[in-house]
């Protein structure tokens, strides 16, 4: 009996400590998302109203960059614009106030939080495993490209809502 206690007691320990490490793993990696190191790229257009986008994410694990990939897209899409490929054309950015992300802070922090509210405008293509050639280690970590879909029309709809950025109709 005793035996089994201790067995049992290990196995909790061990379980503790993986999601402890996970939990670790993956606030290491928002540290790396606030940096927004990424590329984003137009590679086509999906459905009326949605970008087709491939983002490059860097970070030292290939699985948390693919999770990773779809704030920087976002981010990507409101801050940067983005890179036409091929015949699609570039995109600019929807905020065109280059100081908006520091002044409005507050509410991208709450924005880019772990599954929040950016999680309604993007959706990982396919069935979100990511081709060999989209997985490369550069030194220590890794670039790993994703395709995502953004919901661009209700993205810069509901920042308008909020006041974030200015729709065409309100003038110059």
């Amino acid at each position: 009996m005793k035996k089994l206690l201790n067995l049992f007691f290990l196995g909790i320990v061990f379980v503790a400590h993986s999601s402890f490490a996970q939990v670790v793993a993956e606030v290491k990696a928002d540290l790396d998302t606030k940096k927004w190191r990424y590329e984003v790229q137009a590679i086509g257009e999906g459905s009326e109203g949605t970008y087709l986008v491939k983002v490059w994410t860097y970070s030292k694990k290939a699985n948390i960059a693919i999770e990773q990939a779809k704030k920087n897209a976002i981010h990507g899409v409101i801050f940067q614009g983005l890179i036409g490929v091929g015949r699609v054309a570039n995109q600019p950015p929807l905020a065109t106030d280059p100081g908006i992300e520091v002044s409005k802070a507050d509410y991208f922090n709450d924005f880019f939080r772990d599954n929040g509210p950016y999680m309604k405008y993007v959706l990982v293509s396919g069935d979100g495993s990511v081709a060999s050639g989209d997985v490369m280690r550069v030194g220590k970590e890794y670039k790993v490209g994703v395709v995502v879909s953004i919901r661009k029309d209700l993205l810069k709809s509901d920042l308008v809502k909020a006041g974030i950025i200015r729709s065409l109709s309100s003038g110059f």
